[in-house]
């Protein structure tokens, strides 16, 4: 096999675990080319982004939660 060719299933393994760690520069390589010639990889990708920035606008919602849940019942914002 080719040094730099991926599968489908090994690109999103590394799609993956780029969300964890720095991929190594001969993955990140294989990565990018992959991606180059792939049609489904890159959406898969675009989900995988979706996914984690629905997840951060959710934990920033649930912060705000508890950030008002702690204000005393009694004080009043100020606009």
């Amino acid at each position: 096999m080719i040094p730099l060719m991926r599968t489908c299933k090994e690109v999103t393994a590394l799609v993956i675990a780029r969300e964890d760690q720095t991929l190594p520069l001969l993955e990140q390589l294989a990565l990018r080319l992959h991606m180059a010639i792939c049609a489904a990889c890159p959406k898969f990708e675009r989900q995988v982004l979706t996914m984690r920035n629905a997840m951060q606008q959710w934990r920033n919602y649930q912060n705000e939660d508890e950030v008002s849940d702690q204000k005393p019942s009694g004080s009043t914002s100020r606009s």
